[in-house]
């Protein structure tokens, strides 16, 4: 991360990965995981690095943008509220991204914008300009007024791999996780309780708003691969003006809810008949866009890449009256249907070439979570995306016994597993003398 967003102890964190048995040039050490969740494995000697100044954060930043439009027009239900964390997905698929080959990694490029080198470097960076935490504290509750002091905004990006034990995972993947995304490495059985310590770590991560990622996982899956994003931040100015007005839904309808009112000096533009704001929060360079189509226009236009643009070059600073509802909801999205839609097909069935982290993986389920709350105060989100890996084909044979010649035998029991009884048998053919 860079230095201006993390305190010390954080700017020189140790890069996590996990240990492969070829690898000795690469000193493992463990620890005990977080609020009794699984161990981590980390690498001595290998840390997050800073990434170089040419890293393609521009490119990188338009296909987000692009995606993200793209994203709404195929997650959305018609007229139904929404929320998404496209840079959590894109996260998380760059990394995975990074075992990729062939035409999986085509894939994945095109659909996410992924620059055609560079990538994780340029990751990297946008991490480093946007995270100030690794793990967000626990929100505090009681009521606040007009005089309440306002609190530094807080984000925390969580990277983190979740391998079954014993899994053999290419050395390069590990290393390129530990070095451009920090990401954590944490062997759990798939077998055992590992979708309540991969949930825990999603609960952590996200100061208890999303509580868990999967329902439920097969217990056959290889490996998780999990990104979280969480924001908080107060506004720069309240809303102390909170009353009841008329919103008209899309179908017409007219409802009232609590709107929130201010006179504020702000960045305002006009394009293309759409009309935007930026709001700043307390702190720091963060900033939330509020666009307005024309009437009859849809909202997730102004979301368009050249619309964002466009936007983004045209904000002038004016006095303006702004009136906002509140609002609060969530999203959950399956992105194996989602991003089959955008054109991500190979990686979800046999065949699929991740052989950078280990032969024969696939991803049999992906999906998206997010939340967000916004009121007088400032707004609070987070969100979550994971994808399992498992192995191609059926569920794996892990061994094969066929008795079809002699064998030996042994009857055990208690704990030590005792052998009552051992044996050979050569011909089964052969009837009891007696």
């Amino acid at each position: 991360m860079h230095q201006g967003h993390l305190d010390a102890a954080t700017a020189t964190r140790r890069a996590l990965l996990l240990g492969l048995a070829a690898a000795a040039a690469v000193p493992l050490v463990g620890c005990a995981g977080e609020d009794g969740g699984p161990d981590l494995v980390t690498a001595a000697g290998v840390d997050r690095v800073d990434p170089p100044a040419d890293a393609p954060v521009a490119t990188s930043v338009d296909g987000l943008a692009d995606f993200g439009h793209r994203l709404l027009a195929a997650a959305a239900g018609p007229g139904a509220n929404f929320v998404a964390s496209p840079l959590s997905m894109a996260l998380a698929f760059s990394m995975v991204r990074a075992g990729a080959g062939g035409t999986t990694a085509k894939e994945l490029d095109a659909v996410f914008g992924f620059p055609a080198s560079g990538r994780d470097q340029a990751y990297n960076a946008i991490s480093g300009q946007l995270a100030t935490v690794d793990v967000p504290p626990k929100p505090k509750g009681g009521p606040r007024d007009g005089s309440a002091k306002r609190n530094p905004p807080v984000v925390s990006i969580g990277n983190a791999l979740f391998p079954q034990h014993g899994l053999t995972i290419g050395e390069s993947f590990l290393r390129t996780l530990a070095e451009q995304y920090a990401a954590g490495v944490r062997p759990v059985d798939f077998a055992g309780d590992a979708l309540d310590q991969i949930n825990a770590w999603v609960d952590r991560q996200t100061a208890g708003r999303i509580k868990k990622v999967f329902d439920s996982l097969d217990p056959g899956t290889s490996l998780v691969l999990a990104n979280t994003v969480y924001f908080k931040a107060d506004w720069r100015s309240y809303f102390l003006d909170v009353a009841d007005a008329a919103f008209t839904k899309a179908d017409g309808t007219v409802i009232r809810t609590p709107t929130m009112r201010n006179g504020l000096r702000l960045r305002y533009a006009e394009t293309a008949g759409i009309t935007a704001i930026e709001l700043p929060y307390a702190e720091g360079p963060y900033a939330m866009w509020l666009m307005l189509p024309p009437p009859g226009g849809k909202p997730e236009e102004a979301l368009a890449h050249q619309v964002l643009a466009r936007l983004r070059d045209s904000f002038t600073e004016l006095q303006v009256e702004v009136a906002v509802p509140k609002w609060d909801f969530d999203s959950s999205i399956d992105l194996k249907a989602v991003l089959a839609k955008l054109g991500v097909t190979a990686a979800f069935h046999a065949g699929a070439d991740f052989s950078g982290i280990a032969p024969g993986l696939f991803i049999s389920a992906a999906v998206h979570k997010a939340n967000i709350t916004v009121d007088e105060w400032g707004s609070e989100a987070a969100a979550v995306t994971g994808i399992a890996m498992a192995l191609s084909g059926p569920p794996p044979t892990q061994a094969r016994f066929t008795a079809d010649r002699p064998f030996a035998f042994a009857i055990v029991g208690g704990k030590d597993r005792i052998p009552l009884f051992i044996g050979r048998v050569s011909d089964p053919s052969a009837a009891r003398s007696s």
